[in-house]
């Protein structure tokens, strides 16, 4: 499996495309101007970490490209991804709101979603940056949104966001890390 990363001009969060065989799948949607020509083959869905604004605001534009693109997240995302408010994107004067909610496939904690022939990622539920937070798993790579960014002090101080619940996802997903590597939901500046 072929992993690129995409620095997307909101906050620097990363997307990240995920290729093998033809097949393309991507992690948070930010800049569909810049993920879009490295597709290589269909993009056959998309991995949600959260549902803050910098990882969707491309949302909208890659379904109208792409009509039947399933966006996996869980309860509380579809909850983020229908609201300005608790996605925060109406506080950076880009409310954004998606328009394809039928597009959205809820996916439970420990539920594994086929990727790849023999490749499969599983969905962990790490809350405390946000209520909505998922780690993806596979067997070499966590994609941990903002529940873990290496170097990098989990944020706790915006609404609905749990320290003690931040903590403990930390510690669950550097338990997972120690044979995968992570990659995180902003570009680490040293």
């Amino acid at each position: 499996m072929l992993i690129s990363q995409v620095v997307n001009t909101v906050f620097s969060s990363c997307s990240y495309l995920l290729q093998q065989d033809g097949c393309a799948w991507m992690v948070d949607c930010g800049d569909v101007d810049r993920l879009v020509p490295m597709l290589e083959g269909r993009l056959c869905g998309v991995l949600l970490t959260h549902a803050h604004f910098d990882h969707i605001y491309g949302l909208n534009t890659l379904i109208s490209l792409f009509p039947s693109l399933k966006v996996y997240t869980c309860q509380a995302g579809l909850e983020g991804l229908l609201s300005d408010k608790l996605n925060f994107s109406r506080y950076y004067g880009d409310p954004f709101v998606l328009a394809y909610p039928e597009n959205v496939q809820i996916v439970q904690d420990g539920e594994a979603v086929k990727l790849f022939d023999g490749i499969e990622v599983e969905a962990v539920y790490t809350p405390g940056h946000s209520p909505d937070c998922v780690t993806w798993k596979t067997d070499e790579a966590l994609f941990t949104g903002d529940s873990c960014i290496p170097g990098v002090k989990t944020v706790t101080n915006i609404p609905h966001s749990d320290k003690d619940l931040a903590d403990h996802s930390e510690a669950a997903i550097r338990a997972m890390a120690l044979k995968r590597i992570i990659y995180p939901g902003h570009a680490h500046k040293d």
